[in-house]
């Protein structure tokens, strides 16, 4: 299965596609979609969503996998991060894609095994798990592989009790 997973930011959006069997993880590809702070959101948006679609084009993922807003951001920052889930929403829409989303705290537990791990400790088991030793540009790019396997994970779980995903 290919997953795309994607980590909202106005200012980056993360994303990380990998090839899964659920238990095995294959980097396919990984980084950001950077947007320019200083010029109108709309646009920015934009940038965002044509970004998104160019991956979704060139690595044909068969589902998108999206980590859920933290709840402790400010309300400002809470609603433009809403707007970028969005966009990957319409992006996933668009393409055919279904959409699955997780916690954050379900993402640590799923890669780390600690639902209060750090950003670190999340890039360190990501670079282990798809056994790869570079580092990503950012860690927009390895939580949304952390996604992404978090994913590829819950749907093997899913499968192996019978349960429909």
């Amino acid at each position: 299965m290919r997953i795309i997973g994607v980590d909202c930011g106005a200012e980056k959006t993360g994303y990380g596609v990998i090839d899964t069997d659920g238990s095995r993880h294959q980097l396919v590809s990984a980084g950001i979609v950077r947007t320019n702070t200083a010029e109108a959101f709309e646009k920015r948006l934009n940038v965002i969503a044509d970004g998104l679609r160019d991956v979704l084009g060139a690595f044909q993922p068969g589902v998108m996998a999206v980590e859920e807003v933290f709840h402790s951001i400010n309300t400002k920052s809470a609603l433009k991060l809403a707007h970028v889930r969005g966009v990957a929403f319409l992006v996933a829409a668009q393409a055919g894609l279904s959409v699955s989303e997780y916690s954050p705290l379900s993402v640590k537990m799923s890669v780390v095994g600690y639902g209060r791990a750090e950003k670190q400790q999340v890039q360190m088991m990501v670079l282990s798990l798809l056994g790869v030793s570079q580092k990503f540009e950012s860690f927009d790019a390895t939580d949304a592989l952390a996604v992404a396997i978090c994913h590829g994970t819950q749907a093997n779980s899913l499968l192996l009790s019978g349960t429909r995903a």
